[in-house]
């Protein structure tokens, strides 16, 4: 079977590993549009203004963490309380930055910053995979987080302008959103019967956790839990 550009990132141009990039983070384009725009719905419904709206999207590229934010604000709390929660929502992006830190030392230091903020749960999916495969560098990771950022930004100002056309947004389940897209994202990388057990297992402690644990920290305690048995039985 011949070999074709995307398989051999080694002999294309930056420009070429780029646009490669690009072409992988499609699929997260076209996910983060509609996540977005629910993201846009609610924040202009919660008061938010347009530029506000857009300008969280453009500026955090925080998904749930700023859904969970936006719940917060909503509720009425202050604003130390949000950004420590917030924080502790998405401590996973410390793991995630260190598990490709590796991979990126290449990249300039300024390069590194940029490739660390465009860092989310789908595009490190997709990043780690390529890398896996062998065929995954700084270009093309720049051009999968430059994807992802557009679609959510995007995404954002469509539903922030959308607002008044589509009325009261629970009634399409918007709510359900992002979950969907974090069980799609599940079963995309569940690579083998490992993968399923830790799953399962993270979820069983999140149930449990979250029955005595205050606030969100049974996310952070059952994410943190089922990756150490995981990686104490699976050695």
């Amino acid at each position: 079977m011949p070999t074709t550009p995307l398989q051999q990132p080694s002999c294309l141009s930056a420009r070429g590993r780029l646009t490669r990039g690009i072409r992988l983070g499609l699929p997260i384009f076209l996910g983060y549009m509609p996540v977005g725009a629910a993201f846009g719905i609610l924040a202009r419904s919660w008061g938010f203004s347009p530029l506000q709206a857009v300008t969280c999207s453009a500026t955090a590229l925080a998904g749930a963490g700023q859904f969970f934010g936006l719940s917060l604000m909503r509720a009425g709390a202050d604003v130390a309380s949000v950004l420590i929660a917030t924080t502790v929502v998405n401590l996973r992006y410390v793991l995630f930055g260190a598990t490709l830190s590796p991979h990126v030392k290449s990249a300039p230091l300024a390069g590194q910053a940029a490739l660390a903020f465009s860092v989310t749960d789908e595009t490190f999916a997709v990043n780690m995979t390529d890398l896996r495969q062998g065929t995954g560098d700084p270009w093309s990771m720049a051009g999968v987080g430059a994807i992802a950022w557009t679609g959510w930004v995007l995404g954002t100002a469509l539903g922030v302008f959308g607002t008044g056309l589509i009325g009261d947004p629970y009634r399409f389940g918007v709510e359900f959103a992002m979950p969907a897209m974090f069980t799609a994202l599940l079963v995309a990388q569940a690579e083998d019967k490992r993968h399923v057990i830790i799953g399962i297992m993270a979820a069983v402690l999140t149930i449990v956790c979250a029955l005595v644990l205050p606030g969100k920290w049974y996310i952070i305690a059952a994410a943190v839990g089922a990756a150490t048995v995981g990686t104490v039985v699976y050695r």
